[in-house]
């Protein structure tokens, strides 16, 4: 919906700005340093998991079958690892993969491994004009991914329910559309988690390139910070379609542990299973599995995962209702700002008035706030309305936060005021 500007005159629009900027400067004065631009974990919240470096976790360093994990071996994951990842997507550990601590590297290697050998057909870089969908406003990091490799990226628009999947259905007539990344719960910016009528269209696709993958990035499927949101299982939905290897789904922990030394995991079909483990016999001799016995230990189950992200939510829920209240007070009925209000995940996503991001952007890092670069939530970094933030709320503490979204709120709405006022 197109946002409507209530009626001001020229005069009432410049003194306004004038008002605005005057508060704008004594920020600039204040020489602040607030970071909003990434999706990271505050320090209160990498608190939470210390017991995690505990010698007295690993016990004799003996997997449940008995397996010493400092050793070599153990492809796929100990089976307790696997068996709590398979408790988290809901299916069953032998469909389960653990890996190293990213799942941005699990889904970079799956893309490549796709490019070198194919998924079921010839290498996808034998085939010219490969192209992917990705839903927008989107994940950067999948953009770069795809941009890598030299896959061409196609814009799929979303609201409330995700993406637009009639149109989906007539993109991938085309063989050369190979697949889609997407995140479908508490989407990477907007929050939003995709109803079941269209996850149930996303298991009953029927693509001409039948060599079609969607890499379903489920990175916060426990990252409550409301009422939780439901995400209906891909995996149960294609039982009725038969669609099972068209999916590739991956999680971690890296938001639920430490970042930088989480696990990872991924959920597939069994020929999607079996094709993944041939090629990593050449790849690895199996990763860490010290830390896999490290977080099975400290979580224990997936019981023990939900009594910890509660934790999590104790700190994140009163950042997003700051964030929320500062719209809500200084944006609301102006009509030159929209935005999300997310169950979970770690964003929101802001719409500014069009042809006003970057600006946006650019005054508020003059000011001393560092937010994600405008553009970044679209393919190429090309956001043609200019007008999608991603606002990352998790990083700074509650009182930083609140100075660098009054900033925001600030900036906002002086760079809405001077796109008026040039037309």
């Amino acid at each position: 919906m197109a946002m409507q500007l209530p009626a001001m005159s020229k005069d009432e629009l410049c003194a306004r700005l004038e008002a605005l900027k005057a508060e704008y400067n004594e920020f600039k004065a204040l020489g602040l340093k607030l970071d909003m631009s990434r999706g990271k974990p505050g320090a209160d919240q990498l608190e939470l998991s210390n017991e995690l470096i505990a010698p007295e976790l690993l016990g004799n360093f003996k997997a449940s079958n008995g397996f010493d994990v400092r050793n070599y071996g153990i492809l796929d994951g100990i089976p307790e690892c696997k068996e709590l990842f398979a408790q988290v997507l809901d299916v069953p550990a032998d469909n389960v993969i653990v890996f190293g601590n990213a799942s941005l590297t699990i889904m970079y290697d799956y893309i490549a491994q796709c490019m070198m050998f194919g998924s079921g057909a010839e290498p996808w870089s034998k085939q010219e004009g490969i192209k992917f969908l990705c839903p927008v406003p989107g994940y950067d990091r999948h953009f770069a991914i795809l941009e890598h490799f030299g896959i061409e990226m196609v814009n799929v628009p979303t609201d409330a329910n995700g993406p637009d999947m009639d149109m989906i259905d007539e993109l991938i007539k085309d063989e050369k559309v190979k697949g889609i990344i997407c995140v479908p719960m508490y989407s990477n910016p907007s929050g939003i988690t995709y109803s079941d009528e269209t996850v149930r269209r996303f298991a009953s696709l029927k693509p001409a390139a039948k060599d079609f993958r969607v890499i379903w990035d489920n990175a916060y499927c426990v990252h409550h910070v409301g009422t939780p949101d439901k995400l209906l299982n891909i995996f149960e939905a294609c039982k009725e379609t038969g669609n099972e290897d068209y999916f590739i789904e991956v999680t971690s922990t890296s938001k639920i542990s430490f970042p930088g030394a989480g696990v990872a995991a991924l959920a597939a079909s069994a020929n999607n299973i079996a094709a993944i483990k041939g090629r990593m016999t050449v790849q690895t001799i199996g990763y860490d599995k010290i830390n896999q016995l490290r977080h099975v230990s400290f979580f224990k189950d997936k019981a023990g995962i939900d009594a910890h992200m509660l934790k999590h939510a104790a700190i994140l829920k009163p950042k997003f209702d700051a964030v929320l209240a500062a719209f809500d007070k200084s944006l609301a009925g102006k009509g030159i700002a929209e935005w999300t209000v997310p169950n979970g995940g770690y964003f929101i996503s802001l719409d500014v008035y069009a042809g006003c991001a970057k600006k946006t952007v650019a005054l508020c890092k003059e000011a001393g706030v560092t937010l994600t670069g405008a553009g970044a939530t679209y393919p190429y970094g090309k956001d043609l309305e200019d007008k999608n933030i991603r606002i990352a709320p998790t990083f700074p503490s509650r009182d930083e936060l609140c100075k660098a979204v009054e900033i925001l709120c600030i900036c906002v709405e002086i760079a809405a005021i001077e796109k008026i006022l040039e037309n």
